[in-house]
């Protein structure tokens, strides 16, 4: 009987596992795939993370980008070199989620991969997890099993608030030497952004929609964007995935389980950022299965309410910014791309530096037309 098993390795399951087994618990991470794993990502991390853990990251960053640039159609650009303490961090999902998932190992966390769920029972005061090699059993519960993952419906979140939103990306070798440069592109695409992110071998291009809006030609997209970068995106390999953008208050607690990461639906929907929201979740939820294991009965409910007090306040001032950004996306590289001070805040945002609530008053009243 472990104290936790946690269904997912990815971001917000390797931080909770690492905070439990800290504290002292029995911790199972249960993952489908065998680690490492490739996953599908642009790659951008905010160095904030570093505050929340006790061990350095640097075996898990690719490269460290300190510049922001930005285009409408391939033109227009602007470029910014950030003013941040610490660039943003460019990692590879499958160096990053397992280095996660290692330094809860160190701290008595067990692995299982290549191990997928095929279903959970709650028996009168635990869960039984069943898989294709048998049955386990653990107190609570967390469900980091991602966007599309079983995990949260089995536990009954049937109509969780959440917007899904579509992303293609494609993994490029470089072929001249690499930059630490971010490259935006907002005039290609509507309703998001296309996206480049270095890496110390190549980049990571792709292309998302986050208000939804007619379909697009993502491929076509891409491969367009790509010859700017002398790259043949047509024959690179291409992944499709969907992104749950936080879209509102919601529970993400249940009878001795909680969702975190992609399953809690904590992707920012201005910027689409994923890996730090997730990874702020599995620390919440190791606190509050930790206070819960420790006799305290309203812990769960304090996980949802400290989410969507924490997490969501600030994610429904980005859903305004995103809702303008997006619908006027020319007015809104004009008035907020084109001025300096607009990448600046996007990478003091992404870099943990300012949160949305911080900015919002002046970007909504730049970006309401006529206002």
């Amino acid at each position: 009987m472990y104290d936790c098993i946690i269904v997912g390795a990815g971001p917000a399951g390797g931080s909770a596992a690492y905070h439990l087994a800290k504290r002292g618990h029995s911790v199972l991470i249960l993952e489908k795939e065998s680690l490492p794993r490739y996953k599908p990502c642009g790659g951008g991390v905010s160095p904030a993370i570093a505050q929340w853990f006790d061990f350095d990251f640097s075996p898990a960053i690719s490269v460290k980008a300190d510049t922001i640039r930005c285009t409408w159609n391939m033109e227009d650009p602007v470029s910014v070199k950030l003013e941040t303490p610490e660039p943003v961090w460019m990692v590879r999902r499958d160096v990053f989620d397992h280095f996660l998932v290692q330094q809860a190992q160190k701290q008595g966390a067990e692995l299982r991969d290549n191990t997928e769920v095929t279903g959970i029972e709650f028996k009168s005061d635990h869960w039984q997890v069943n898989t294709a090699n048998g049955p386990i059993t653990g107190k609570y519960i967390i469900a980091a099993d991602g966007a599309k993952g079983p995990m949260a419906k089995w536990l009954g979140f049937k109509e969780r608030k959440r917007r899904l939103a579509a992303a293609l990306e494609a993994e490029a070798v470089a072929t001249v030497p690499n930059t630490n440069i971010i490259d935006f592109e907002f005039g290609m695409v509507k309703n998001g952004y296309v996206w480049n992110f270095p890496k110390a071998d190549g980049y990571s291009i792709g292309v998302g929609t986050f208000i939804g809006g007619e379909p697009q030609d993502f491929k076509k997209i891409l491969d367009e964007y790509g010859k700017s970068f002398g790259l043949n995106i047509s024959s690179c390999k291409q992944y499709g995935h969907a992104l749950c953008l936080w879209n509102g208050e919601q529970t993400l607690h249940t009878q001795n389980a909680v969702l975190a990461g992609e399953a809690a639906c904590v992707v920012d929907p201005m910027t689409a950022e994923g890996i730090r929201p997730s990874i702020y979740s599995g620390i919440k939820a190791s606190e509050a299965i930790d206070q819960a294991l420790g006799g305290n009965p309203g812990a769960l409910k304090n996980y949802s309410d400290i989410m969507n007090d924490e997490w969501g306040s600030d994610m429904a001032w980005a859903a305004k910014i995103a809702g303008l950004f997006y619908r006027f996306p020319k007015v809104g590289y004009k008035v907020g791309i084109k001025r300096p001070s607009g990448p600046q805040l996007m990478g003091k945002i992404l870099c943990g530096q300012l949160r949305y609530g911080d900015v919002a008053g002046r970007a909504i009243k730049r970006l309401t037309p006529f206002g």
